[in-house]
């Protein structure tokens, strides 16, 4: 009697540890899942920011580039009409 009540204790204990030890890798695997989701988001949002950032600089420089046009063309426009006002037939 004592020998089947130890059997089915030691067979409760072990089906216990055998759920606690799946519980522990399951949790495992899941963590790791979940780092590699961070590490992959981050490295997307790195990649974002650098590329706003490039973004950023080339219409920086298209502004100056736009604005000088604007300037050396309206400085010519300007001298334009004095051009006019000497003009003999």
């Amino acid at each position: 009697m004592w020998n089947a009540l130890n059997t089915k204790l030691l067979l409760l204990i072990l089906a216990a540890l055998t759920a606690l030890g799946g519980a522990a890798l399951y949790q495992r695997h899941e963590a790791k899942i979940a780092a590699d989701a961070a590490a992959k988001t981050a490295a997307i949002l790195q990649q974002q920011q650098r590329q706003a950032e490039e973004q950023r600089q080339h219409d920086e420089a298209l502004r100056k580039q736009v604005e000088k046009d604007r300037k050396q063309h309206s400085s010519a426009a300007a001298h334009e009409g004095k051009t006019w006002q000497t003009y003999i037939p």
